[in-house]
């Protein structure tokens, strides 16, 4: 059975700090997952819709836990209040870096972000973003990065490294009023977001294939604490049997997927995003449970640049797919 329950974060660390060595000593009844209400965490959300994770994790109480972005999920790692999330690559990277006990186990998607720019303004080239505000999910996270980065290419920084561009933490579905209030002048947002702002008049500035590596990078992969894993492998195992069957869900029946995530994105924001805006959405984001490993590693040397690591990981620990390959996952 699913549970979805709000505990505070500090309740939350108190309660897995003491309770996590009995635990992995006797194996866990209880599996924390973590996602955000975007496309590309589409897996996690249809998944969730389609009772898959409880059909594959029998006699295991799954909670369920949303997270606006991926500073936020790796700080919950770090609490312990999560045992398996779905995370963009810059977050986990650096999450591993500091020292947080994470392995990626599995792809969930590429590409899935735009940069939108508010109709009122008229900007049509990236070098008229000097002295901007521009709205992204969190400091730190893959958008952040991927923003900083197309910056850099363009002659641009932003305002914490000497520039004119004011980079602005944003909850995606929190743009619409942002913009509205000109509080921001365009943002770098995951997928539905830049299709719903699209729709409403605002114009795309930068499409998924323009932002980095002709839309050729990961957006979104599966990541686990190494030490729940160690100790649980059937339950990991389980995840991601439940995984791979949403990513072939999707790709087999992609209307009945669609109204799926739909319904999934009500729940979890309430907010209904209009069937056509989801379709152009989804047309911008892949689904695969595969990594492109080389761009993962690029990912780190842009997080790297932006300051937010000293020092990378060892991405030959940091990746392990063997669970992934042994059920047919890429």
């Amino acid at each position: 059975m699913t549970h979805r329950t709000r505990v505070p974060l500090a309740a939350l660390t108190f309660i897995s700090l003491g309770l996590l060595g009995l635990a992995q000593a006797q194996g866990a009844t209880t599996v924390r997952i973590g996602f955000f209400p975007n496309l590309t965490h589409a897996p996690a959300l249809v998944a969730d819709a389609k009772g898959y994770y409880a059909a594959q994790l029998k006699g295991v109480k799954v909670e369920i836990k949303t997270f606006v972005s991926g500073t936020t999920l790796s700080e919950a790692f770090a609490a312990g209040a999560i045992d398996i999330g779905l995370i963009g690559p810059g977050p986990a990277i650096n999450a591993a870096a500091k020292g947080i006990p994470v392995q990626i186990i599995a792809g969930a998607s590429e590409a899935g972000a735009v940069l939108i720019v508010r109709k009122d303004l008229s900007l049509s080239a990236y070098k008229d973003l000097a002295g901007k505000k521009i709205g992204v999910p969190s400091l730190g996270n893959t958008q952040d990065i991927s923003l900083r980065a197309l910056l850099s290419a363009n002659t641009l920084k932003p305002q914490d490294s000497g520039g004119t561009v004011t980079i602005m933490p944003v909850a995606p579905a929190d743009v619409a009023a942002a913009f509205l209030s000109k509080q921001l002048d365009a943002a770098l947002v995951p997928e539905p977001w830049g299709a719903q702002l699209e729709a409403q008049g605002n114009k795309v500035l930068g499409d998924e294939k323009s932002i980095w590596r002709g839309g050729k990078y990961p957006s979104a992969v599966v990541i686990v604490n190494t030490k729940f894993a160690q100790a649980n492998p059937e339950i990991v195992k389980g995840f991601l049997k439940a995984h791979l069957q949403a990513v072939n869900f999707m790709a087999r029946s992609p209307v009945a997927a669609q109204e799926a995530i739909s319904g999934e994105l009500l729940k979890l924001t309430n907010q209904k995003i209009d069937a056509r805006v989801l379709q152009r959405a989804l047309k911008r984001t892949q689904i695969t449970s595969d990594i492109d490993i080389d761009a993962l590693k690029d990912y780190g040397q842009l997080s790297l640049a932006a300051g937010y690591t000293r020092t990378l990981p060892d991405f030959g620990t940091l990746i392990d797919l063997s669970v992934l390959k042994s059920l047919g996952g890429k």
